[in-house]
């Protein structure tokens, strides 16, 4: 069954974007949200089986008739060393026993499902389709684009910005260094200090924004809306929050998680490889101090291996073990209804635009 998306003429009509955050966070009715409040929503696919993300997508388009977005990791090559996998997994023995749980199988696939998903997005098209940890390749983005949806690719760096604009991208998403979650780098090289080598987001708008012509979504520890004025200001066609949204009524993410955000213990956050295999950024807690600094560069087979131990000490209301990804801004972290949110931060979007205006004016 086919049918027409919801058309999206253009990035600047949607300033404030939902970012997609994958592991329960960007669920329907947050995504519904903010599409109601004028916002662009987004369903994350990521770690979801096929079906499973068909299912969340026709429950958001019983929601809201307003465009939204679904984003797809891309897949990922073979790990490059098993053995140091295996190494991780004999130093997580102990956390394993005393979580009262078994480790994950590392070998579950490192592809996510993704021709599956393609091939659903492709015979029930929506509006727009985003990419992360990758590039997709041109016929797969000009597919999308014959079915008429609008396609945005993940950048961290202005090489990846040129590959995504060859590759036929309609806008890119460009994430700085200050992004909560997963940096969504096209290569994960295991010399690269991810901390060290990763820009910040105002000077990479810049660079992209003179490499290539692409409209441009920009991502990385935004929070309120003279920082959105700020990055628009930069080159920006429109700005993406994952934090800001984390801790939403209507955000599907684990109550911890959301309370995690402005707790005391939690001061800091830092791009570790602990939870997952590639370099995320989440508050720092005692499993990354413990861990992080062995963590083999190895994604998705560190995240299998580790997904049961994070349920584990979720369930037994143990933040310290859970993956608590969060940007830079989390202290600035709102609990408001979603559509209102949206509305508080496009009111102080006016308003710092106002105040930007040429000096004299009335």
């Amino acid at each position: 069954m086919s049918s027409a998306p919801t058309s999206l003429s253009a990035l600047s009509e949607y300033p404030i974007v939902q970012a997609p955050m994958a592991g329960g966070a960007s669920c329907p009715g947050l995504a519904a949200a903010v599409c109601e409040a004028g916002g662009l929503g987004f369903l994350a696919a990521g770690y979801k089986t096929p079906e499973a993300m068909y299912e969340e997508i026709k429950r958001l388009r019983s929601q809201t008739g307003r465009p939204f977005g679904v984003n797809l990791f891309l897949p990922q090559p073979p790990v490059a060393d098993p053995a140091a996998v295996e190494t991780y997994r004999g130093q997580l023995a102990d956390e394993a026993a005393w979580y009262e749980t078994e480790l994950g199988d590392p070998d579950q696939g490192n592809d996510d499902a993704f021709e599956a998903k393609t091939a659903i997005l492709l015979d029930d098209p929506v509006p727009v389709v985003s990419f992360t940890f990758g590039c997709p390749r041109s016929q797969v983005v000009d597919r999308f684009r014959k079915a008429g949806t609008f396609t945005v690719v993940t950048v961290t760096a202005a090489e990846e910005a040129l590959a995504a604009q060859e590759a036929g991208a309609d806008a890119l998403c460009v994430q700085g260094i200050e992004a909560g979650g997963h940096q969504g780098t096209h290569h994960d090289d295991p010399q690269t200090d991810a901390a060290r080598s990763g820009l910040g987001l105002l000077a990479l708008i810049a660079q992209v924004r003179e490499a290539t012509r692409l409209p441009l979504i920009a991502s990385g520890g935004l929070m309120r809306g003279a920082q959105i004025a700020a990055v628009l200001a930069a080159g920006a066609d429109a700005a993406q929050l994952g934090t800001a949204f984390l801790v939403c009524p209507e955000s599907g993410a684990n109550a911890l998680h959301k309370q995690s955000m402005t707790h005391p213990l939690f001061t800091r956050t830092e791009l570790t490889r602990a939870f997952s295999g590639r370099p995320a950024r989440g508050l720092v807690n005692r499993f990354i101090r413990e861990h992080g600094r062995y963590a083999p560069a190895a994604y998705p087979q560190v995240h299998h291996l580790t997904s049961p131990l994070r349920k584990a000490a979720a369930k037994a209301g143990d933040p310290q073990a859970m993956a608590l990804w969060a940007g830079q801004g989390h202290r600035l972290a709102r609990q408001l209804p979603a559509g209102e949110l949206v509305e508080v931060l496009a009111a102080e979007l006016a308003v710092a635009r106002e105040g930007a205006g040429p000096r004299g004016a009335s």
